[in-house]
């Protein structure tokens, strides 16, 4: 089996929008006392195909927003949307969480939870089924749901590596 290469985008040229997946508090017991800080899940994206995710650690919330938007920036791939849905069924996986994408008919809006729903329109879907299988955590959803968008293929790629038209790929 071939690896698949995800090609990584500069977010210098394109118009990102963000989305707050999640924030957690997480305290940290020291000899004087509990210690609290916050950690959030970034999901960014243009709506046309890019999107990224990251995470950011700071004492104040809006200290680790902005710090999960800067590590979402520097991990931008370019995922194959075709016609506002996923070309074909896939799964994803990470951790303990596993994710199921499947194509839908115009119309059909994004059916999916809250982190894959974040990750799924940041990229630009908007016809999809989705199923989230296994752990529910945030962090690894979003993970499992990148996961499944990078190993999307495209038909005209596809096409051009057997060496036929792209009528056959989708007829048989």
């Amino acid at each position: 089996m071939s690896k698949e290469v995800v090609k990584r985008v500069k977010s210098a040229e394109i118009e990102l929008k963000d989305k707050l997946v999640g924030i957690q508090r997480v305290t940290k017991v020291t000899k004087g006392g509990r210690h609290f800080s916050f950690s959030a899940i970034v999901v960014v994206g243009n709506e046309k195909g890019v999107v990224g995710y990251g995470l950011g650690k700071a004492n104040e919330v809006t200290d680790a927003i902005t710090k999960g938007i800067d590590d979402a920036k520097k991990n931008l791939v370019k995922v194959c949307v075709l016609n506002g849905t996923v070309p074909h069924a896939q799964e994803g996986k990470y951790g303990g969480s596993r994710v199921f994408l499947k194509p839908a008919a115009h119309g059909t809006g994004v059916i999916a939870g809250g982190a894959m729903r974040a990750v799924l329109e940041s990229v630009g879907v908007t016809d999809v089924l989705a199923k989230s299988k296994g752990s529910s955590n945030p962090h690894n959803v979003v993970k499992a749901t990148m996961d499944a968008l990078a190993k999307l293929r495209d038909p005209y790629a596809i096409a051009q590596q057997r060496g036929i038209t792209l009528d056959r790929v989708f007829n048989g």
